[in-house]
């Protein structure tokens, strides 16, 4: 009997069979968005369909490439927490494309300064060494040829009234932090375990506001788009006072309350007292053009010209730029930040010692909400109300120099271009997803574990092939020509039978790898044949 002999309501109750299919590739850590690449053999001339693993990171995209990623990043945590030798960062020496590059650059370079020195104009030039910049960037360099090459704006670095000031020590060159022995000679090299949050916006409950209408969603708002920049700062004074270099593994996940807050794993220790000394004089001051005075909105908005850029509607005057917002701001001498953001008075300190069970529950702990979004939504609705409130306030407050935002009050956005309208900001700190905070999710400092995550991915490569019997030889990067797959191709199976393909791969690989198991514990392999699933 076929289903289709079967009643219409009993057979709508049924799954479908490709959902089925995702759902058993999710059991088997298979990657359900993968992408169709063609590759070509060089050696042998063949051309082959590859799928290529998505590689998300939320687990509301593939459950299978985040779940790989937060397991990645656990072992990143692990390996450079408590280091007993320094690490040793070498800069590789540059390839050919590397040198080839940086030599067209400075042609480019040549021609363009030969171009302006004749009064001629350099637009096209200008235009073409961006474009090398922006190559020798993704061709793995770090930085500019030239440097910075626009004048840093700088302010007075006097500490703030309400600050208090912070003990400066002599630093050190090393990132391992101090050592303790105890009186049978055994060497101990703690490190530490630290929280930060931020402070209250008003009265909640089960991470509600209680009074929605007193609740500072403003000042909320502000404070988890620059939360990145209160964390760099607290990293500064940290070094600072600590007088050494040093290094962390941090995550920032949302609160209840949908505050950003931050899990940091140090090497080394300090006593509890002084970090929370850091944290409570820790501030960052965010100088923009004032953003609290709406000057333009609805169908009252500037208008774009060609070469002249955003003009007032009602007088035709073209709207002061960044730059010149900036400038005024420079000259005003009794001028205020626009924001200051610091961290609130709940700051925990731990004690973390190597090969303990709390070094493994902290590591949990820092990754347990690294697959899910900053703004996925809670259960009731008056948590959804909360989200969506907060997205609200969100919605006009600049994000960046660049943010269309700008034009509400007044003034043009960095880079201004024709088409911007406040309010349909394109960042991701305007995103429900992202609840403001538009920096990465993980931090970790250059000198953690000495290996970049390309490294300890090939690691955990290498252990699978060696587990598998597989060879594990360097890849000729020449060997293989990558190309997109055209949509539509022919040569691409179905999703639901690519899936398969891999799931039973994956089979393959989970028996092989239960049969070597069981010949390392003195069992019959052939025991394990049905199980290894």
């Amino acid at each position: 009997m076929t289903d289709r002999s079967l009643p219409r309501a009993l057979r709508q109750a049924m799954p479908q069979a490709r959902e089925v299919a995702v759902e058993v590739a999710k059991q088997y850590g298979v990657c359900i968005r993968p992408v169709p690449l063609k590759r070509l053999d060089v050696e042998t001339g063949r051309w082959e369909v590859v799928d290529v693993p998505c590689g998300a990171t939320m687990d509301a995209k593939c459950p299978s490439c985040a779940k790989r990623n937060r397991q990645l990043r656990m072992a990143q945590c692990r390996e450079g927490w408590h280091l007993d030798q320094e690490p040793a960062i070498a800069p590789n020496e540059p390839n050919e494309e590397q040198r080839w590059l940086v030599e067209f650059r400075a042609d480019l370079q040549a021609r363009r300064d030969q171009a302006a020195a004749l009064g001629e104009d350099t637009a096209d030039w200008d235009a073409a060494i961006e474009g090398i910049d922006n190559e020798i960037n993704e061709a793995g360099m770090r930085g500019s040829v030239l440097g910075r090459t626009v004048p840093k704006r700088t302010r007075s670095t006097r500490r703030r009234q309400d600050a208090p000031n912070l003990p400066k020590r002599k630093m050190a060159n090393t990132t391992l932090g101090r050592t303790f022995q105890s009186s049978d000679g055994k060497v101990y090299r703690p490190s530490l375990f630290v929280t930060l949050t931020l402070p209250s916006y008003g009265k909640v409950r089960n991470g509600v506001p209680v009074d929605p209408e007193t609740y500072d969603y403003s000042r909320a708002a502000r404070d988890a788009l620059h939360f990145s920049k209160l964390v760099d700062r607290f990293v500064q004074n940290l070094r600072r006072v600590a007088g050494y270099d040093v290094q962390y593994f941090a995550t920032v996940e949302p609160q209840k309350r949908l505050a950003p807050h931050l899990h940091m794993a140090i090497r080394g220790t300090l006593p509890r007292a002084e970090v929370k000394q850091i944290a409570a004089a820790t501030y960052h001051q965010v100088w923009w053009p004032p953003a609290d005075t709406v000057v333009f909105e609805g169908n009252h908005l500037p208008v774009w010209e060609d070469g002249a850029g955003y003009l007032n509607p009602s007088t035709g005057e073209v709207l002061p730029t960044w730059d010149q917002a900036l400038d005024q701001l420079d000259t005003d001498e009794n001028a205020e930040p626009l924001h200051v953001i610091r961290f609130g008075d709940q700051i925990d300190v731990k004690g973390v010692l190597a090969g303990t069970p709390d070094t493994d529950q902290c590591i949990r702990y820092l990754s347990k909400y690294l697959t899910k979004s900053l703004g996925e939504a809670l259960g009731s609705q008056a948590q959804r109300d909360h989200i969506a409130r907060m997205v609200e306030a969100l919605r006009y407050e600049p994000c960046s120099p660049t943010c269309p935002n700008w034009l509400r009050y007044g003034i043009q956005p960095k880079g201004a271009r024709a088409g911007m309208t406040p309010g349909q900001c394109r960042s991701k700190a305007h995103k429900p997803d992202h609840l403001g905070y538009a920096g990465r999710r993980v931090l970790v400092s250059r000198k953690w574990s000495n290996k970049t995550l390309a490294e300890h991915k090939q690691d955990r490569r290498t252990w699978v092939l060696e587990a598998l019997g597989q060879p594990n030889e360097p890849t000729d990067p020449h060997r293989y020509v990558w190309k997109p797959v055209p949509a539509g191709d022919a040569n691409v199976s179905p999703l639901a039978v690519r899936l398969l393909r891999s799931v039973a791969e994956r089979q393959r690989w989970r028996t092989h790898m239960a049969q070597l198991q069981a010949q390392a514990d003195g069992q019959d392999p052939s025991a394990t044949e049905g199980r290894a699933a």
